[in-house]
Parts: C-alpha cells; sequence; structure tokens
C-alpha cells in the first residue's frame, strides 16, 4: 500500500492526462515530498525491438545542467596520460594497483575510464566490473587517450542511456531543487540525443511513450509528439 505522502501527491497528477515537458516536470516538483533532494527520471519507451542488435540504442549525452551529482571518476593509465587524468580532476587513477584494489572488493568510484592500452589488463575485471555496469567501453567514450575530455564530461554531467529488455531506457535528468526550465532543458537534450541514436531499422512511431517522476514520486505522462 503506498505511503500517505504518495497518496497525497498521487492525487496532483490525472494518470490519463499527457501533459506538455513543461507541465509534467512541474508536476514532478510538486510532488516530491520526500526528506532528501529526489532524483528527477526520465522513462521512454521506444518503437525498437531490444532483441535485434541493431537496434539495441545505447549512448551517452552531456546533460547542459547536470544531474546534480558529482561523481567520482577512476582512471586506469599510466605516465603522462595518468598526469593528464590526475589534472583533469580525476578522484582516483592508477594501473594495477588499482586493478588489484577492485580485485580485493574496493568500489568506492562511479564511473571508470581506461586508456586503450589498459584495456587488455582492465579486461581482466570484466566480470566484476560488467556485474555492476562500471567497465570502461568506447561507446559511452569511457575507452580514450583523450582523458582530460572524457573526466571533464562526466564531471559536467555526463550519462548513459541504454535500452533494456523491455524496450525503455531510464536515465536521471536532475534533481527536483533544480529550477524547473533547467529540468526541461536536460530533458529535451536526452530525448533529442535519442532521436539521433534511432536506429535505422527501427519502423513505425519511434518515440512510444515519456514519463517523469521523482526518486518517491508518481509519473507523469508526458507529450511524447513534443519532441518528433
Amino acid at each position: 500500500m503506498p505511503g500517505k505522502k504518495y497518496q497525497e501527491a498521487a492525487k496532483l497528477i490525472d494518470k490519463e492526462t499527457v501533459y506538455e515537458p513543461a507541465q509534467a516536470i512541474e508536476l514532478v516538483k510538486q510532488t516530491a515530498k520526500a526528506k532528501f533532494d529526489e532524483t528527477v527520471e526520465v522513462a521512454v519507451r521506444l518503437g525498437v525491438d531490444p532483441r535485434k542488435q541493431d537496434q539495441a540504442v545505447r549512448g551517452v549525452v552531456v546533460l547542459p545542467h547536470g544531474t546534480g551529482k558529482t561523481k567520482r571518476v577512476l582512471v586506469f593509465a599510466k605516465g603522462d596520460k595518468a598526469r593528464e587524468a590526475e589534472a583533469a580532476g580525476a578522484d582516483f587513477v592508477g594501473d594495477q594497483d588499482m586493478i588489484n584494489r577492485i580485485q580485493q572488493g574496493w568500489f568506492d568510484f562511479d564511473v571508470c575510464v581506461a586508456t586503450p592500452d589498459m584495456m587488455s589488463e582492465v579486461g581482466k575485471l570484466g566480470r566484476i566490473l560488467g556485474g555492476k555496469g562500471l567497465m570502461p567501453n568506447p561507446k559511452a567514450g569511457t575507452v580514450t587517450f583523450d582523458v582530460t575530455k572524457a573526466v571533464q564530461e562526466i564531471k559536467a554531467g555526463k550519462i548513459e542511456y541504454r535500452l533494456d529488455k523491455a524496450g525503455q531506457i531510464h536515465a536521471p535528468i536532475g534533481k527536483a531543487s533544480f529550477d524547473a526550465d533547467k529540468l526541461v532543458e536536460n530533458l529535451r537534450s536526452l530525448v533529442d540525443a535519442l532521436n539521433r541514436a534511432k536506429p535505422a531499422s527501427a519502423k513505425g512511431v519511434y518515440l512510444k511513450s515519456i514519463a517523469v517522476s521523482s526518486t518517491m514520486g508518481p509519473s507523469a505522462r508526458v507529450n511524447a509528439a513534443a519532441y518528433r
């Protein structure tokens, strides 16, 4: 049974109504009643077949106003690239020493970046990092020699999106404390990125539905046609 706060918040949102983006964001801000600063999350249902490899929508986008969370970045690099990563603001930098720490159960970071020459060693952590969604990946821009750009973009609010088995994309677009217009712009940036990532083989309506919600609050349906 939903809690009293949730039930009160749910009364503010009509489940049958499809709201314009700015309206939906305002409702989500109003219904974020938790004692902490809730994350505003988006769920987008796409008109693709997640079972088909050529329709596996995946990518990254830098949200113009960030996510409201500063991510701790670990960079696997040696020599000059390690020094470059430190200068760019990486929280942890190393090579075999960091690999050893992770093998011993250390996970005090949010994102991993690796230079290509480190991947033969980092690959040995595939089972450990992969299971937590932390494995560096070229498609996500986290396997690169341009460690400065990678670290700075992650710190600025870069997020990764990935189609799940149900054909949906789930992603954070900020905090409930953000100004509504900043959340609207972050939402626009995410959906624009999804539109650019549309597979050539996708048929019919691509953006099927969009919903926004806060961590503990009810969801509001967004007019997907506003982005088509």
